[in-house]
């Protein structure tokens, strides 16, 4: 039985005579007909008593056609309730982001965001971005930093300078010799690196590498006085007032680290990632 097949036997009901029906609903009368000789065959009884001037409910019938009612309410709250759902944001956001940036951004980001959408659950992995991009499609939306994902669509958040810090001066006159602490990153990163290194080796050179885990090791190495930083502008709160730096910068132009948020296009479609993606983009982070 069809959701029409109940509200044909309503009308029926309601108007009394099958030509009436036909006419009301405009479909022919042979139709009206053929298609109550199958719901009467489908439940094994008899519905209506056809007369000459209107149709009889039968004590069976009664009970059809009540059944009908409620068949057809339950339909039209389904209905109703799908529309209220279909204008809520709400199921589940899974996102994959950047260390740094869940440490620095995101805690600010999903709180507005679960603020104004407190329906949506978020499923959240954190890791350095070579990692997220390789496994970028298990997730609705990627934040990561350096090189953008290829056969998706990226938005630029934010670009952040990168400079070199040390607890000693950096001379103009002379080679500054110092270790170079470097925290684990992606390739993207370290090419930053090297490549301004390489134009810059008759100002600064490197004694050695001390390679630490985390960002926020590298920067307590720095401080105190283990050698040289190379860290974005993002995570280096108060640094430029009591260390020496140095920008980098390659043809007058600063060297940034790029911050992306990824995707495929089809996923915008989900109501609780295009309302993500409004909260994001379009903010000023640094």
């Amino acid at each position: 039985m069809k959701i029409d097949d109940y509200i044909l036997l309503l009308k029926l009901n309601e108007i009394g005579t099958i030509r009436g029906t036909a006419k009301a609903i405009l479909i022919s009368q042979p139709a009206v007909t053929q298609r109550l000789k199958y719901i009467e065959e489908y439940f094994g009884q008899t519905i209506f008593i056809r007369t000459s001037k209107k149709l009889i409910l039968t004590p069976v019938g009664e009970m059809i056609i009540n059944h009908a009612r409620t068949v057809v309410d339950r339909e039209e709250v389904l209905k109703n309730s799908l529309l209220e759902s279909s204008e809520k944001v709400q199921g589940t956001l899974s996102i994959a982001c950047s260390s740094l940036i869940s440490q620095r951004y995101l805690p600010a980001m999903l709180a507005e965001y679960t603020a104004a959408y407190p329906n949506v659950g978020i499923d959240l992995v954190t890791g350095i971005s070579e990692d997220i991009k390789r496994d970028h499609k298990n997730y609705h939306v990627s934040i990561i930093r350096g090189e953008k994902l290829r056969e998706s669509t990226c938005s630029c958040i934010f670009e952040d300078p990168l400079y070199i810090f040390d607890t000693e001066s950096f001379p103009k006159n002379k080679i500054k010799e110092r270790p170079l602490i470097a925290f684990k990153s992606d390739d993207s990163m370290h090419e930053l690196v090297d490549n301004w290194l390489y134009h810059h080796q008759h100002h600064i050179k490197p004694l050695k590498t001390i390679r630490v885990d985390q960002i926020e090791t590298c920067k307590q190495f720095m401080k105190q006085g283990l050698g040289m930083a190379v860290l974005p502008k993002s995570v280096s709160d108060t640094m430029m007032d009591e260390y020496p730096h140095v920008a980098l910068t390659l043809n007058n132009q600063s060297v940034t680290r790029s911050t992306w948020v990824c995707y495929q296009e089809e996923v915008r479609k989900l109501p609780q990632v295009e309302k993500f993606l409004e909260t994001i983009l379009h903010k000023k982070y640094i």
